[in-house]
């Protein structure tokens, strides 16, 4: 090796950083064909100077790392929120998540099934539940009188999955075990191809002693299936059409070796779910429960990406998360009842109110969705306890519905997609909803109104509608204001890649949804009152 004498001078004051010599690709120094000087002597004779590396020596190159900025602290709303999807996987979890919030902030369960009429008073804070996947809560103003109506905001809290058929089980494909699922509201698409899925849910169990039933929720603590895409190496299989009923099926292990696994046990003979699904299931799921196999009676059981959310972009200016839609708004909305909460029940004259249903992504037909009936039901029997005689068309047109479902923020790599001046961005504001043709219910006289609310409290508002040639998506806001008749707007906290597995919208969007929604529980009521004023008799 030659060291160049032009670079390396040969005078004892020399020092010299052989580091600017290197050649990044190979890590080695860089000579001339005329340099004459020996390395081995030039090194000898300036001690000050570093010699490189051997050659046949591993260089580590320098490994620069960067934390978490320590001016962009994640929001305590986003946090939690993070942490809510995380650990309430399903639509169970997340309404007794719900349950569990409002009990400890003061509120007071009340069952469906018993009456009403005894139990509730003035500056009382409420709750109820159905099939415990849709919840309503309300808070009572120490001055309502009959006939005032309610504020109120709805949200639903399902979302897409993949749910386990009755008859899971599935014939044994070259070694694979393989769980027999349905798409819910189209789900199991490309996006859930290749991601690491968890189980979870509620299930139904009996007591062998006492013969109690009673439900269990399930959230199994790591991913157990997966849909394999098939390598882009095969060909034209590799790029579909997919068979949603042939080609989606969810791995969940390899057949044991000892094919005694696939038996029953003698404790495990009359079990309910035996036959049905994979018995190595069953015993997974009754081992997580601590209870026997035959003590499963039934379940409802889903699959969920288990990547948990995170905070992301160079500033951390996104959240990555899923299940976004549109347990976002319902996070908002609870959290800004919460909030609002102490003072109203001192103070106010009406009701504040928060309704989270399921089922809104299939259409909301069933029970437990917005068309059950659940929202009607619970205003209804507090006019009669407390109403003194008012009735609900007359508590209906004095109320006001937010209908809060998440909207789409624009996405720059299909600008084509949005109409001008309709393109809600991130960390910005909540986004109201429009449409034409009645999918969503905002018009002219609820949007002033909210606008109004939105002044008060500082808060900024984006708008949002489809174009022509494309279709609007809907909500539970024209299902609930035209079964009540009640004024409504329909609005929600922007998103990108809605449907998606996993979804993006703002780091400080959770934040900004509670603060609009505390702004509304807390002022509806006084702008509700300008709005009377100026209204023709």
């Amino acid at each position: 090796m030659r060291v160049p004498t032009s670079v390396y001078p040969q005078t004892a004051s020399a020092s010299v950083e052989v580091n600017n010599l290197v050649n990044p690709a190979a890590h080695i120094p860089v000579f001339s064909q005329q340099d004459q000087v020996s390395a081995r002597d030039f090194f000898a004779s300036n001690v000050n100077v570093t010699p490189p590396p051997a050659s046949d020596h591993f260089v580590h190159s320098e490994r620069v790392t960067r934390s978490v900025p320590k001016t962009k602290v994640v929001d305590p709303y986003t946090q939690a929120f993070i942490d809510f999807i995380y650990e309430n996987p399903t639509t169970f979890h997340a309404a007794e998540y719900f349950a569990d919030e409002l009990t400890k902030a003061g509120f007071t369960y009340i069952s469906e099934r018993v009456s009403w009429k005894n139990k509730l008073t003035r500056g009382g804070k409420y709750f109820t539940t159905r099939n415990g996947s849709s919840l309503v809560a309300f808070v009572i103003g120490a001055n309502y009188i009959g006939g005032n109506g309610a504020g109120m905001i709805a949200c639903h809290i399902d979302a897409l999955t993949a749910k386990v058929k009755p008859i899971s089980k599935k014939p044994v494909v070259e070694g694979y075990t393989q769980l027999g699922t349905a798409p819910y509201a189209g789900a199991m698409s490309m996006t859930w191809w290749d991601r690491d899925l968890g189980l979870g849910g509620r299930v139904v169990v009996k007591d062998e002693k006492s013969g109690i039933i009673q439900t269990k929720l399930i959230h199994l603590p790591y991913p157990v299936a997966r849909i394999p895409t098939l390598a882009p190496h095969f060909g034209a299989a590799a790029n579909g059409p997919f068979n949603p009923e042939t080609n989606t099926t969810p791995i969940i292990a390899l057949e044991p070796n000892d094919p005694a696994e696939n038996e029953l046990r003698p404790d495990e003979v009359g079990a309910p779910l035996a036959g049905r699904h994979n018995i190595r299931l069953l015993r997974v799921i009754a081992k997580e429960l601590g209870v026997p196999v035959k003590s499963l009676l039934n379940f409802d059981l889903e699959l969920f990406d288990t990547q948990k959310g995170t905070v992301g972009g160079l500033e951390q200016d996104f959240l990555f998360c899923p299940r976004i839609d549109d347990k976002i708004c319902a996070f908002a909305a609870v959290n800004g009842l919460l909030n609002s909460c102490e003072e109203y029940a001192v103070t106010g004259s009406s009701m504040n109110v928060v309704a989270l249903f399921d089922d809104e992504e299939i259409g909301s037909l069933l029970r437990q969705g917005a068309r059950g009936g659940l929202l009607e039901g619970s205003l209804t029997r507090v006019v009669d306890a407390l109403g003194n005689g008012a009735t609900m068309q007359q508590t209906y047109a004095n109320s006001f519905l937010v209908s809060a479902d998440v909207i789409h923020a624009v996405n720059p790599n299909f600008m084509n997609a949005y109409m001008q001046y309709h393109m809600p961005r991130l960390n910005v504001g909540v986004t109201v909803s429009c449409d034409p043709n009645g999918h969503m219910t905002t018009d002219a006289e609820s949007l002033a109104f909210l606008e109004e609310v939105a002044r008060r409290t500082n808060n900024t508002l984006q708008y949002f509608q489809i174009r022509n040639d494309s279709r609007s998506g809907g909500t539970v806001g024209p299902m609930l204001s035209s079964s009540m008749g009640c004024r409504s707007i329909d609005m929600g906290i922007p998103q990108l890649a809605m449907h998606s597995i996993r979804a993006c919208t703002g780091s400080r969007d959770v934040a900004l949804g509670v603060k609009l929604f505390q702004g509304f529980y807390e002022e509806w009521e006084d702008v509700d009152y300008y709005v009377r004023s100026g209204e023709k008799m």
